[in-house]
Parts: structure tokens; C-alpha cells; sequence
């Protein structure tokens, strides 16, 4: 009796553990902080403290926006201009000491990812900005990125997306078992698979409009993504097509939804 009751807990166990990898499979989308878990007391979008709160937080991924200045310094900020200097035509110097919302020093992209290294398991999504009317800047901007990345020895914990076709094509030459995802909207995965890029990261409109798109990916081993998905009954409506990642303000609300879904579905086994 008691080796046929050790053998039901193992039947059990087991039937268990393969109930779980099928929910995993079904639902398997992971959370991307958008600009950091910034929502948070002494915060701020693109700021350090933003990524140690998403790192907290428990996500799997966390995007940032990365500016090349007049004179090819790297630094972190969303917007092409700073406190009334536009970025690419203005020396680091004249923005070195500016200081974000939260009091926090303007980070350089160096200061980053040295940061972002400590903290670990965290997948650092770097987004290049284009840079308008000066493409050998923005090829050197991607460059230098991947330098960085390289010399911090982060090569496996960085993702690349930008809406610059040009620059995602480089990131792929220059990096080519990274994941590249473009963020421009329009292309096919096969299309952008065909010119050397293997995943998309578009905003939630395109791809509710093309939702086939997420299946297309997955069929060619690409990555999808989706931006930026804030509403929960828009979060719901996406987790079906169980795109790669999901951008959001709002990660910690994400991820318990996720893990709702997760809950109903194993409850139909």
C-alpha cells in the first residue's frame, strides 16, 4: 500500500510538472520595463534608479533610449533634446552636469551598462535613437554601442532596437547572435527576417491590426515584441497571440496578469 500510494504521488508529480511546461508554453510572454520601472518614489524615465526598481521589481527585460552627442559621447535620455540643447548637435560637455526630474545626473551609456552589469539576470534592451540628417553619425552611434557592450563583456544580456532600419541592419551585421528588433511597424517578419533583422518590436496598434504577425515570428524563431501596453483589457487581448515580450509602464500589474492567465489556463487540464 504504501509503495502504490509513493507511486501515485510520483504519477501525480509528474503529471504536474507536464501541466506546468505546457502553461509555460501557452503563456509565455515576458515583461520589458519600458524606460526602467520608473513609476516609483524618487524615480525618473531613463534614470539608474529606474533600472535597479525593474531589476526589483522582477522583470525580464528593461528598455532604455540612447542619444550620440555632437562630439560621440553615449548617454541615456529618450527625447533628441535635453533641457533646450538638441543632442546631436551639442558637445557632452554643456550637458554633462544636467540632472533628470529625480535629481539624478544625466547617465552616459557607459555609466549604464556598468550599472545594469550588477544586476544580474536582467536583460538590458538598448533602443538607438535615429539621427536625423546625419546617418555616419548614426552608424557610428551603433559602433560604439556595440564596443561598449562588448568591453563590458554584456554581449549575452543585450537586445537592440531602434526605429532606424539602417541602424538595425548594422546592430545584425555586428552582432549576429543578438536579437535585432525594429520598431518602425509596416514590415513582415519574413521581410525583415530577409534583410538580416530576426524580430520585430512594434506599437500595439500595428500588431492588433496584424495579428498573425506574432505566429509568423515564432514560426521563423524570431522574437516580437510589443509597445507600449499600459490598459489591462489591452493586455489581456494581446497575451492570446502570446507575443515574445510585452513593453509596459506598468510592469508589476503585468506580471501578475500574466501570471493569472497562467492560473486559468492550467485550471482547463
Amino acid at each position: 500500500m504504501l509503495a502504490a500510494c509513493a507511486l501515485l504521488v510520483l504519477i501525480s508529480g509528474c503529471k504536474d510538472n507536464k501541466i506546468d511546461k505546457m502553461v509555460d508554453q501557452m503563456v509565455s510572454t515576458k515583461v520589458i520595463a519600458h524606460r526602467g520601472y520608473w513609476k516609483c518614489e524618487g524615480s525618473a524615465q531613463n534614470s539608474i534608479s529606474s533600472l535597479r526598481n525593474a531589476h526589483k521589481a522582477g522583470v525580464y527585460g528593461s528598455e532604455f533610449d540612447v542619444q550620440i552627442t555632437a562630439d560621440s559621447v553615449l548617454i541615456v535620455n529618450h527625447d533628441n533634446d535635453f533641457k533646450g540643447h538638441v543632442i546631436n548637435l551639442t558637445h557632452y560637455k554643456v550637458i554633462q552636469d544636467s540632472l533628470l526630474s529625480n535629481g539624478e545626473k544625466l547617465p552616459t551609456l557607459e555609466e549604464y551598462l556598468a550599472a545594469g552589469k550588477k544586476l544580474k539576470g536582467l536583460l538590458l534592451v538598448l533602443e538607438l535613437k535615429p539621427v536625423k540628417d546625419n546617418p555616419a553619425l548614426e552608424q557610428y552611434a551603433v559602433e560604439k554601442c556595440v564596443e561598449m557592450v562588448k568591453k563590458m563583456g554584456l554581449g549575452k544580456r543585450v537586445d537592440y532596437i531602434s526605429f532606424s532600419l539602417e541602424a538595425c541592419k548594422r546592430f545584425a551585421a555586428l552582432m549576429p547572435k543578438a536579437s535585432v528588433a525594429y520598431l518602425g511597424g509596416y514590415y513582415m517578419p519574413i521581410e525583415l527576417l530577409e534583410i538580416g533583422i530576426n524580430g520585430f518590436d512594434y506599437h500595439y496598434n500595428e500588431v492588433l491590426m496584424n495579428p498573425f504577425w506574432v505566429d509568423e515570428a515564432r514560426n521563423y524563431n524570431m522574437t516580437s515584441n510589443v509597445w507600449t501596453v499600459n490598459d489591462s483589457l489591452l493586455v489581456e487581448t494581446l497575451l492570446v497571440g502570446n507575443p515574445t515580450f510585452l513593453t509596459t509602464d506598468n510592469p508589476e500589474e503585468v506580471m501578475l496578469q500574466i501570471q493569472a492567465l497562467k492560473e486559468r489556463v492550467r485550471e482547463r487540464f
